[in-house]
């Protein structure tokens, strides 16, 4: 691991900052492969995307949200794999030397980066006096990994562990006072990270996708076995392709235009991702790909059972935030069902899943800093 202190010498121009603007156009979106399907570009005319962007963006969405009361650094460390993993800590201004604060590690939607859903989350959670850490997970965005876009559900659940680590050694942070959020699919990520490090004391997730189950059954059970069998069979054939050298394939994500055709849910996440309203492309990246991971690795998905012992996180608190027509909701209630105590299950009414990434008057920004002033005040917790 590299030493603490050797990427901390600059603040980060943050997109949505004086010197950024709303950046370019097309950008990134989670994953929901299963839930959505591939897109095709054969499909009915486009419509105009930024004829459309005004009625599609929310007047209280702020996924670009700065504060002058927070101070951001960009960080790098490293993974248990060697990895080096992006990141942004935010620090609150009133932190005093020597003063050691709980800290909250903040993972962004399956598919998207940091700069989407987890900066906001990590910015409000540090006008609250919490140190906050949004990361990159492997794979994608500013974090290490070939090829890119690449799904592996156990490098993702390291990066959170490998989040603590880091955290740990910042002179400011209480190394037994950490927890974290997850948005999205990094929810069902940092469950699986929580319960083989106990030194994650205090969960929440918020619009939590079981990318697990989404990509075996669909969304509400509508995938048969033989659909998944056949995209199983799919990418295996796919594999061969690029063993031999074939062009990479990518599926699902956010489309890149809306048809008449298209479904509530491909709304839903094109106007978050698809318009100025959290659009953001990574250096390097190509805009079209944002959101799609490769179509060999996606797979790897169906082996992902993120629920499965979730009650061993017990006695360490869950919070589960899910909107009351969220179209993820499901998930939330199905880990809230499986969990132990201490466990809740906020419903945030008139909220739907994309709501949750990015509307301020919707977040249930107090249950969030009571969960964690709670569940991480020293007399809550104890050494790992």
């Amino acid at each position: 691991m590299n030493h603490p202190t050797d990427h901390l010498s600059h603040t980060e121009d943050l997109p949505g900052g004086p010197a950024s603007g709303r950046r370019d156009f097309l950008k990134t979106a989670g994953t929901h492969a299963a839930a959505l399907g591939v897109w095709s570009a054969a499909t009915s005319a486009a419509f105009a995307a930024d004829a459309q962007a005004g009625d599609l963006v929310p007047a209280d969405a702020e996924n670009f949200y700065r504060s002058d009361r927070v101070f951001v650094q960009k960080v790098g460390f490293k993974n248990q794999y060697r990895m080096e993993i992006a990141g942004n800590l935010f620090l609150p201004r009133g932190l005093h030397r020597g003063q050691k604060a709980a800290a909250i590690i903040v993972g962004h939607p399956m598919g998207a980066v940091k700069e989407q859903s987890a900066n906001l989350y990590a910015t409000r959670m540090a006008e609250q006096g919490f140190i906050a850490l949004s990361l990159d997970l492997s794979f994608w965005g500013g974090s290490a990994g070939q090829p890119r876009n690449a799904v592996s559900p156990d490098i993702y659940a390291e990066d959170f562990s490998a989040a603590v680590d880091f955290l740990g050694t910042q002179p400011g942070v209480d190394r037994h006072r950490i927890g974290a959020i997850g948005i999205c699919g990094s929810g069902s990520f940092v469950i699986s990270a929580a319960k083989i490090d106990p030194r994650m004391k205090a969960i929440a997730t918020v619009s939590m996708y079981d990318m697990g189950a989404v990509n075996r059954n669909g969304l509400r059970k509508a995938q048969t076995l033989d659909q998944r069998k056949a995209t199983i069979a799919e990418a295996a054939e796919q594999r061969d392709a690029e063993f031999t050298g074939g062009e990479t394939r990518y599926t699902g994500g956010t489309v890149l235009a809306l048809t008449p055709n298209s479904t509530a849910i491909e709304r839903e996440f094109y106007a978050f991702y698809r318009t100025p309203r959290g659009e953001y492309t990574p250096p390097g990246q190509s805009p079209a790909r944002t959101t799609k991971p490769t179509l060999t690795s996606n797979v790897k998905f169906m082996n992902f059972y993120p629920f499965a012992d979730i009650e061993a996180i017990s006695p360490r608190p869950l919070l589960f935030i899910t909107g009351d027509h969220a179209h993820s909701r499901e998930f939330s209630e199905d880990a809230y069902q499986r969990a132990a105590e201490p466990k809740t299950l906020h419903i945030v009414p008139g909220a739907g899943h994309v709501d949750l990434y990015d509307r301020v008057n919707l977040i249930p920004w107090d249950t969030l800093n009571t969960f964690f002033r709670t569940h991480l005040q020293p007399s809550a917790v104890g050494p790992a």
